[in-house]
């Protein structure tokens, strides 16, 4: 497969143009771009096996987080000890999840992670993300901890599972648990994008599930759509391109069902 990519021209052009899709809806949204990449993997660059497009998946979005982290972290925009709190439980999810998403078989993971992006959408078009008071005071810093580790691991669990980062789900949960507003949620939410990115791509890595070449181009793509997304979104009011994003996926989940049942 790396060197038919080498030599093919349009899977070449159609990974980077993947990687810039991906990147642009994480830079403009703060999220999601992870749950359009394995259905552009599979369904524009050509990925045959479901596995090998999450494993993939997984490693080009986590190393896409880390990027924008340093970027994030470089405004003042990264609270990195509740990324940890976060981001450390999580970790555990993320490898029982992959473990699990490793045993469903493909036409089973398809449909599920199609469900899967309805809900996400549904959630998206329905929350308005607003930015709010940092928690205080012992007793709610406690209860705080232990709100982010629970959420960690459980997010994990879906990132390892679905190949994705779980930006969509960690933002809002740095937002109403830890307190944060929409940047610092953003920023501090790639401690865990990246981590739970590669720790499943690790796993799917050892079992042979990752297409380095591929990974390799999808980054490529993501760093200059990641820039483009974080321009375009400073002229345009966020909440408008959530609800653009989800009709997106009720339209990408629409046709990944259409394909699986057909097929």
């Amino acid at each position: 497969m790396p060197v038919e990519i080498l030599l093919d021209p349009l899977i070449f052009s159609l990974s980077i143009i993947s990687g810039i899709v991906v990147g642009f809806s994480l830079g403009l949204v703060g999220g999601g771009g992870s749950v359009l990449a394995v259905p552009l993997l599979l369904y524009v660059v050509g990925v045959k096996d479901v596995h090998v497009a999450i494993g993939t998946s997984a490693l080009a979005i986590g190393v896409i987080a880390i990027i924008h982290l340093f970027s994030h972290r470089k405004n003042g925009n990264l609270e990195i000890k509740k990324g940890i709190t976060f981001a450390f439980p999580g970790i555990a999810g993320t490898l029982i999840g992959s473990q699990l998403g490793l045993w469903t078989s493909s036409e089973y993971l398809l449909i599920l992670f199609a469900v899967f992006m309805t809900i996400i959408g549904v959630l998206m078009i329905k929350k308005k993300i607003t930015s709010i008071e940092t928690t205080s005071g012992n007793s709610g810093l406690l209860l705080l901890e232990k709100n982010l580790s629970l959420s960690g691991f459980s997010v994990g669990i879906l990132a390892g599972y679905f190949g994705i980062g779980g930006g969509f789900l960690i933002v809002p949960t740095m937002i109403y648990s830890g307190g944060l507003n929409i940047m610092q949620a953003i920023g501090t939410s790639l401690v865990s994008v990246s981590s739970f990115g590669l720790v499943t791509a690790g796993r799917y890595l050892v079992s042979g599930n990752v297409d380095l070449v591929i990974a390799m181009l999808i980054i490529i793509g993501g760093i200059l759509g990641g820039y483009l997304g974080i321009k375009t979104s400073e002229k345009i009011p966020k909440e408008k391109l959530v609800k653009i994003f989800s009709v997106l996926l009720f339209g990408v989940a629409a046709y990944i069902t259409a394909r699986t049942i057909v097929v």
